[in-house]
């Protein structure tokens, strides 16, 4: 077989994922459905050979020395093989948002408008480490009526590759344009930088992954980006904050799940409430393995903590570390998380209503929680069944971003000879 350049497959591999996106659009719910079921059978029965491929992702990353973080994000099993599979099946249920007319309104000469849910097109997703992306993203992305292409980390290629030919194949199996999912082979970069100039044939790129990865996205697409940026989640806690409940909900942000960007990072604590809560809250926390990272006052109030450094306010750790400060006052909090936030997810635990409505309205992040953990920044448990994942890029879709934030909405009219005189 003749060797293809890498530019040349790339476009050709863009130009095929046009064309089945012109398909897809005009596919029933049924047959979107029938895919996602499909793709869910053959993923169970294929589960031993894409494990094994998934293991050998991971001795090869160990081997590499990825970071232990990275390695938690790229394996498959137990749990994660379970709610990836039951994941399609989830977005199977969900309701088509493909062709639903809003806001229908009758203007004063009797045209009616209305605005019609349609796809984006082709999106191409560019993600790091978590091969569940893979299906997440493939199962969204067609059930929205769009195609995708899938370029995942080097790191997870095999695991990439074997669930990729899975999702192809149930295509194929039920009369679907195999290339409404194309993945990218090869583990070039250069590959990415041709992805990034194809506008003629893609709508949209959204990245997942680290600063690097965004940054290199961002500079040099001539497509429309919606960046899925670092987690660097905040809580804070208010002087009246309830020390059980700050408890609590410090404890399952942080300890629940580490390696997630709905994770807690940065402890933001009130300083009338400090001597109260900071004792109670990071005891529990250290005593589970977590290293505390504190300001010189948390350092004072909590013997058990390291001197923080200003990197430590930006750090995405995905690991059991915690950065601590103790701040004078709600607006002292808000300027934190606004210099060294990164629009995700940031809740504060308080009693006093004044200060709750204060934060949620002077808090820009693409999530506000008000007495809750910041795990809840998740699409399944925000309602909308799925996420494609978490948008810090306010443009089109903020936050969480479901079937809807894969469509856009067109005008649609209906008259009956209505004219602009």
């Amino acid at each position: 077989m003749a060797h293809v350049p890498l530019e040349q497959s790339i476009v050709e591999l863009a130009r095929a994922a046009r064309a089945a996106s012109h398909e897809t659009a005009r596919l029933s719910r049924a047959q979107k459905d029938r895919w996602i079921l499909r793709a869910a059978e053959r993923l169970d029965a294929a589960r031993a050979r894409i494990l094994e491929a998934n293991r050998e992702d991971l001795r090869a990353a160990e081997g590499a020395g990825l970071e232990a973080p990275m390695v938690a994000r790229l394996a498959l099993s137990g749990d994660k093989w379970s709610s990836m599979v039951a994941g399609l099946r989830d977005v199977a249920a969900l309701p088509d948002p493909v062709g639903e007319i809003a806001e229908l309104s009758v203007r004063p000469n009797g045209l009616r408008v209305g605005r019609m849910r349609i796809p984006l097109g082709v999106i191409a997703i560019i993600y790091e480490s978590r091969p569940n992306v893979t299906v997440d993203a493939a199962a969204l992305c067609v059930k929205a009526g769009n195609a995708v292409i899938l370029r995942g980390g080097s790191e997870a290629i095999r695991s990439n590759l074997a669930l990729g030919a899975e999702l192809r194949g149930a295509a194929s199996d039920v009369g679907i344009p195999e290339d409404a999912v194309a993945l990218v082979s090869t583990t070039d970069r250069a590959a990415i930088d041709v992805l990034l100039v194809q506008d003629r044939f893609i709508d949209l790129v959204i990245p997942r992954g680290g600063p690097g990865l965004i940054r290199r996205v961002v500079e040099r697409s001539t497509i429309p980006v919606i960046k899925h940026d670092a987690g660097v989640c905040h809580i804070f806690l208010d002087a009246s904050a309830d020390e059980e409940m700050a408890a609590a909900i410090v404890r399952d942000s942080k300890i629940r799940q580490m390696a997630v960007c709905n994770g807690l990072e940065t402890l933001l604590v009130h300083r009338d409430g400090a001597g109260r809560l900071l004792p109670r809250v990071l005891k529990g926390l250290h005593e589970e393995g977590v290293e505390i990272r504190g300001c010189p006052r948390t350092c004072a109030l909590y013997g058990d903590a390291k001197p923080a450094g200003e990197d430590d306010w930006r750090a995405e750790y995905l690991a059991p570390i915690l950065a601590v400060r103790v701040v004078d006052d709600l607006d002292q909090a808000i300027a934190h998380i606004r210099e060294f936030g990164s629009n995700h997810t940031d809740v504060i635990v308080t009693n006093d209503y004044a200060s709750s409505q204060a934060f949620v309205r002077r808090v820009d992040s693409s999530t506000v929680g008000v007495n809750c953990s910041t795990a809840f920044s998740d699409g399944y448990r925000l309602g909308l069944g799925a996420e494609i994942g978490i948008s810090t890029s306010k443009l089109h879709a903020y936050g969480p971003m479901g079937l809807e934030g894969l469509t856009a909405q067109k005008f649609v009219l209906f008259g009956d000879g209505q004219l602009r005189e």
